[in-house]
């Protein structure tokens, strides 16, 4: 999320309150965003060692941590925090603070010409919808969402639902406050029962052209390219970057922070567990190229003849670890 207007550290510091910086200068913040989606003049945290050398060499430019002792690079700043999750959520909350709505279409929503709203459509705070879109009947649209022209919204969906983000403290999980949007943009139509989180602290964007069935999930700021077409119950993790004309069949599961290059198709029931090169068929769980996978498949139908060949007959035993 970017500020309205730049802030200095002074002024950032003093609304988390109870930390420490390396220096004293008129640096300004112009942004907040978590450590997988940041721009420079960025404010950021690192709350684990693992974290703290990303964080560090990320585009961030002011980074909240709890390590005093780590070797800033020059043009950023470290703020010191005992929970820097704590002081990042307690920014977010001064910032982009939860609106109540008083309507079913917020009187701060912009609607373009020739767009159909059904009824028992909820549109929140500051949406703003292009023209010729047919949004039909219990969709959620929530606050600062941004659709485009043409584009088909079908019953039941969710577009800006809450980021599936915490923490785990000794005794419950702790939230991280999203600050995001969901940016759909034209000509897309998104089936019903799908869930479009809003980004964490950016955008959660479906591209021009796409498609999606019933009954998907897409996790917070997740960009979805340009004429993808992805089929029903495909659960999309947190932070993926699908490229153009990419295909998910159904029930795919998509795990967190990784890439699907541009043209891949991924057939049904697979488990995308890491990045995927363009341009190719995948299948399997983890998800193999298709060939290798059925390749595979058919060679282990052919076990019990081999165990037979070589005169095995205690399968289960002589398969014992």
């Amino acid at each position: 999320m970017q500020f309205e207007k730049p802030y200095t550290l002074k002024e950032i510091v003093d609304i988390i309150g109870d930390c420490e910086t390396n220096t004293n200068s008129n640096h300004l913040i112009t942004g907040i965003n978590e450590i997988h989606r940041v721009l420079p003049g960025d404010i950021t945290f690192a709350d684990h060692p693992k974290y703290y050398k990303t964080a560090i060499e990320s585009k961030a430019t002011t980074i909240i941590m709890d390590e005093k002792n780590f070797k800033c690079p020059k043009g950023k700043v470290l703020i010191y925090s005992k929970d820097p999750f704590s002081a990042y959520v307690k920014l977010v909350k001064k910032f982009s603070p939860f609106i109540p709505s008083s309507a079913n279409i917020s009187p701060t929503a912009k609607i373009g010409d020739g767009t159909i709203i059904q009824p028992f459509v909820f549109i929140g705070n500051y949406v703003e919808i292009g023209k010729n879109c047919i949004i039909h009947s219990h969709v959620s649209i929530n606050d600062y969402s941004v659709i485009g022209d043409n584009v088909i919204i079908s019953p039941n969906t969710v577009i800006g639902g809450e980021a599936f983000y915490f923490k785990r403290r000794p005794h419950y999980y702790d939230k991280l406050e999203g600050c995001g949007r969901v940016v759909i943009e034209d000509n897309v139509e998104i089936g019903s029962c799908c869930t479009i989180d809003r980004g964490v602290s950016s955008d959660t964007i479906i591209g021009k052209g796409s498609k999606l069935d019933n009954h998907i999930q897409v996790g917070h700021d997740t960009i979805i390219g340009k004429n993808c077409l992805i089929s029903s119950q495909v659960g999309i993790s947190g932070v993926v970057n699908i490229e153009d004309d990419v295909i998910l069949w159904g029930q795919v599961g998509v795990q967190k922070d990784l890439t699907i290059g541009k043209g891949a198709v991924v057939l049904g029931q697979s488990g995308v567990a890491k990045s995927l090169e363009g341009g190719k068929i995948y299948f399997g769980s983890p998800a193999r190229e298709a060939n290798d996978k059925m390749k595979e498949i058919a060679l282990s139908k052919r076990l019990p003849e081999l165990f037979e060949r070589l005169g095995v007959t205690d399968i289960e035993n002589n398969l014992r670890i």
